[in-house]
């Protein structure tokens, strides 16, 4: 179970089934492990208590002066209850729900399955994200563009993993081609079918530049049949394949590499026949590895041997290096793209492979990935402080192995970023786990890869986790936008409650009325702010700080002024029209104001760090559409018998409206106001700035 065959042979015992296996024991943790929670859930829980303590003050607050004043116990004790309600934004749970919700179900529609609600708001804050090379930046439809061998580099012409092409050079010699790439014919698993292939990308490739040399690579296994083998192993970097020779010798094929290769040959073919390989030779196949390399191509090399009898796979032959093939895997089309938005973003990106460093360098390059390149080796010899302490100047890993990426997110970590780290294998699951995102790949993907992650790519496009990243900082700016609109509108209920109890006035707010501008008023605006779309600079701003509060003092400041502005504005309305008219009036209008007054602060939420007014303000129809709501729904309850009954409100004249509307406007001109004081404030700072450095540069 998880298994998945995709190459290779084997005779196996099974000694342990279902839980009982290892990839069960890993199954079982991922089952119990505990998830922890996201910075949101944090803030929102500590939020979520401060309310309770505003409000067990407020009420408490309420009833003494209303105490104080003579009311009656029972008007005091349903009014405190009803602040109470009003103090507790109750549809923050279901709007936040909805948000995400929202939010998981667009993901989706562009290719990222997200798997816990939690993980969207850790997108938008990521800080780094670690991506595989191939198949994730690159398109993983490998051809075999160079392939050099006896001294001479010949050119593959033809696309893709038709044979229609051939291999191209100056003089070239048949039994050099054939001998180049009969090993890797045959130490190779992949199958070329009527519309592609079956098996490995990379091992497709090489069949196919075997049948553009002329060479039927099934039709050459079944003359040289295979009698062992030692599938490929990322540990290692080669395969190697073993075939019985009709003088009853058996010949070895191997293929990894070329770097590896070096290290196992004695020999090499040349025009002049074996040569043993020193360092001249070992010298020229370095060139050419790191020509090929800087050239963008992925490098393999093939090495052969004739040995009598069955050799011993750990003891390896003296093998002779015969060839080197330079593959092409193109960046996708949309990666560079999507490195640029990342770059705007303040999200650095490494990529990590396995690839030969200068192959990932010239990948790089392409891509417009900064930093130094380290393998796996110097990763070996580093401590974990030591990488660390390197971590941000590095923009590639080559020839690393997969548990190199669990030191990766370690040393990231502890810098302090939030880590989006990408994987297939079942050896990348805890590297997925270990990061603060796990992005798996769904095609190429293991099941235990897929459960281990968070989000899972169902294109395996680098793009996608980009796209991804702008959703999840959308889908913050959203929750901040509903929650200032929800808690202003509380802050103002509070204050305006408690300034008419001081200054002597009727409660200008029923249960009823405060249920309904609670409920009905203010809960249609926050979800319709939940669905705001992204604005223009989403991906042109540096991610936010991982400690970064929902409320921090400049919006805990924003919420207060606009509660005080609500407050007084229906307060002092209130006192007017009481002077004025008769009681029932100036109830009704307070309360009109203060519903009114949801609409202008809408536009207040939505502004936060950006302009208040501008094209993004009418960029949400859906909210348009419930202020809109909310408007014809306050005219019924003034106006319609029946919901006068309930609200105790009384018909209002055009002038009456008129008056409620002007007020109600006065926060979002309080804002606009505030906004300008700052802006001038600036602008004398940056002039008095810039005499500064005049009369320096004087």
């Amino acid at each position: 179970m998880n298994t998945a065959v995709t190459r290779g042979r084997a005779e196996m015992i099974v000694t342990a089934t279902g839980m009982r296996t290892e990839l069960g024991a890993i199954a079982e943790a991922l089952r119990t492990g505990a998830e922890p929670a996201s910075p949101l859930q944090i803030q929102l829980d500590s939020l979520g208590r401060r309310l309770a303590l505003l409000s067990g003050i407020a009420v408490v607050a309420y009833a003494l002066v209303s105490l104080f004043r003579g009311e009656g116990l029972a008007d005091i004790a349903l009014r405190a209850v009803a602040l109470a309600v009003a103090a507790i934004p109750e549809g923050l749970p279901a709007v936040l729900a909805l948000t995400l919700a929202l939010g998981v179900h667009r993901m989706a529609r562009r290719g990222a399955i997200v798997k816990r609600l939690a993980s969207v708001e850790s997108l938008g804050s990521a800080t780094v994200v670690c991506s595989d090379k191939t198949g994730t930046l690159t398109l993983n439809e490998m051809t075999v563009r160079a392939l050099w061998t006896a001294g001479r580099l010949y050119e593959v012409t033809g696309e893709g993993y038709g044979t229609q092409g051939a291999v191209r050079g100056g003089e070239a010699r048949a039994d050099q081609l054939l001998s180049a790439v009969v090993p890797f014919a045959l130490c190779n698993d992949a199958h070329l079918t009527g519309d592609g292939f079956v098996g490995d990308p990379t091992e497709a490739a090489l069949v196919v530049l075997a049948a553009k040399a002329g060479i039927d690579a099934d039709g050459l296994r079944a003359e040289l049949p295979r009698t062992g083998e030692l599938p490929f192993d990322a540990a290692t970097k080669y395969m190697i394949t073993f075939h019985a020779e009709p003088d009853g010798r058996t010949r070895v094929h191997v293929k990894g590499a070329v770097d590896v290769l070096l290290g196992l040959c004695t020999g090499v073919r040349t025009d002049e026949g074996l040569r043993a390989l020193d360092d001249g030779r070992r010298g020229e196949i370095e060139a050419v590895t790191a020509q090929l390399g800087g050239s963008g191509l992925r490098v393999l090399g093939a090495a052969t041997a004739l040995v009598d009898g069955t050799p011993d796979p750990s003891a390896l032959p003296g093998l002779t290096l015969v060839s080197v093939a330079g593959i092409a895997d193109p960046p996708r089309p949309q990666a560079r793209d999507a490195m640029a938005l990342c770059r705007s973003a303040g999200v650095a990106v490494k990529m990590i492979t396995g690839d030969h460093a200068d192959t990932a360098t010239a990948i790089a390059r392409e891509l417009d990935i900064d930093g130094d390149v380290v393998t796996g080796a110097e990763l070996d010899r580093m401590t974990e402080d030591e990488l660390a302490a390197r971590i941000d100047d590095i923009g590639v890993f080559a020839r690393v192995a997969p548990e190199h990426k669990v030191l990766i997110v370690r040393a990231l970590s502890k810098r302090g970023h939030i880590v989006a780290m990408t994987g297939d294998g079942v050896n990348d699951a805890a590297a997925l786990r270990a990061a603060h995102i796990g992005v798996a790949m769904g095609r190429t993907g293991t099941d235990v890869a897929k459960e281990a992650a968070d989000v899972v790519l169902t294109d395996d496009d680098f793009s996608t986790i980009v796209r991804a990243v702008r959703e999840g900082r959308a889908i913050y700016d959203n929750i901040v936008k509903f929650v200032r609109f929800q808690l202003a509108t509380n802050v103002g209920a509070i204050l305006t409650l408690l300034g008419a109890s001081l200054a002597g006035l009727p409660a200008p707010l029923t249960a009823a009325q405060l249920l309904w501008i609670n409920i009905i008023m203010d809960g249609p605006p926050a979800m319709a702010l939940a669905v705001d779309p992204a604005r223009d600079d989403v991906m042109r701003r540096p991610p936010r700080a991982p400690a970064e509060r929902i409320l921090d003092a400049r919006r805990l400041l924003g919420i207060s002024r606009a509660g005080a502005v609500m407050a007084l504005g229906t307060v002092v309305l209130l006192a007017l029209a009481r002077e004025q008219g008769d009681r029932d009036t100036a109830l009704t209008m307070a309360f009109t104001t203060f519903v009114l007054f949801q609409l202008f602060n809408s536009l207040n939420a939505r502004a936060d760090d950006g302009p208040l007014l501008g094209r993004h303000q009418f960029r949400n129809r859906t909210l348009w559409l419930c202020l809109a709501g909310v408007l014809a729904v306050q005219i019924v309850a003034v106006h319609l018998p029946w919901a006068r009954t309930v609200f105790g409100t009384v018909p209002l004249d055009a002038g009456q409206w008129a008056l409620c509307l002007g007020t109600a406007s006065t926060v979002l001109l309080v804002e606009l106001g505030v906004r300008g004081v700052r802006w001038l404030a600036r602008t004398v700072r940056s002039g008095e700035n810039r005499q500064h450095t005049a009369l320096q540069d004087l």
